[in-house]
């Protein structure tokens, strides 16, 4: 491997590690960033640190306020709203292409996957990385699993407030009973039903912003484009 392409790989890896830990939460929505700090965490050089820090500002994840530092972006509700247009429509759309017979191997994964979301004290990154693969699974049931790293790619609002909304609740059992609902509708080619519950499962999200939000306002932006200010510490306003 040339020495251009181990930076390359180098880069990645710190982006990729850096925006899993903003959407896990680990790294919490206005957290102060420190492209030392972090390079020392990741056995790197600031180099590629600062690099994914500019990628993740591109995306939205990120805030970079010059003479103060970067933050992780508080949540925006206009981009969840926003991802959340965007993956209703695709994956409503993908339901209305299904095949009058749907794949039985891609049925069969869903039913497996299904049953592992009601595993009892489900860990709430497992059932969230199931949750995920499970909606996967539903495009490629239409064959359109390719749109899936598209909506991805743009929902990284939506994922933060979705698991915020899932750490407050007593347990994710509404999603599981709805992810049920959806796949017995697809298996009995009901596409209506399928629909219908699916558009009220993804718009779940929303109630969930409202609910948080007003517990903890200061992790969501505002219509304010205040700027962290330096005091003793950093801090936003």
């Amino acid at each position: 491997m040339t020495e251009g392409s181990r930076a390359r790989s180098n880069r990645r890896v710190v982006y990729e590690t850096l925006r899993r830990r903003v959407l896990n939460l680990e790294l919490p929505p206005g957290a102060a960033l420190s492209e030392n700090e972090l390079a020392a965490a990741l056995g790197v050089s600031r180099t590629p640190v600062r690099e994914s820090l500019i990628l993740l500002a591109e995306e939205g994840l990120v805030q970079v306020f010059p003479q103060v530092g970067s933050f992780v972006s508080r949540v925006d509700p206009q981009r969840v709203a926003d991802a959340q247009f965007l993956r209703e429509a695709v994956e409503l759309a993908a339901l209305a292409d299904l095949p009058a017979e749907p794949p039985a191997d891609v049925l069969a994964e869903l039913r497996e996957n299904l049953a592992a979301q009601r595993k009892k004290d489900i860990d709430l990154e497992e059932f969230f990385d199931l949750d995920e693969r499970f909606h996967h699974g539903l495009l490629r049931l239409s064959g359109h699993e390719r749109a899936w790293p598209t909506v991805v790619s743009a929902k990284g609002h939506l994922d933060r407030a979705r698991r915020l909304g899932l750490h407050r609740a007593d347990s994710p059992r509404l999603f599981v009973r709805q992810h049920a609902e959806i796949l017995e509708a697809v298996a009995g080619h009901d596409l209506p039903a399928a629909a219908e519950t699916m558009r009220t499962h993804l718009r779940e999200v929303f109630a969930d912003i409202e609910r948080i939000r007003a517990e903890q306002p200061e992790l969501f932006a505002s219509n304010s484009a205040a700027a962290p200010v330096r005091r003793n510490v950093v801090v936003w306003e």
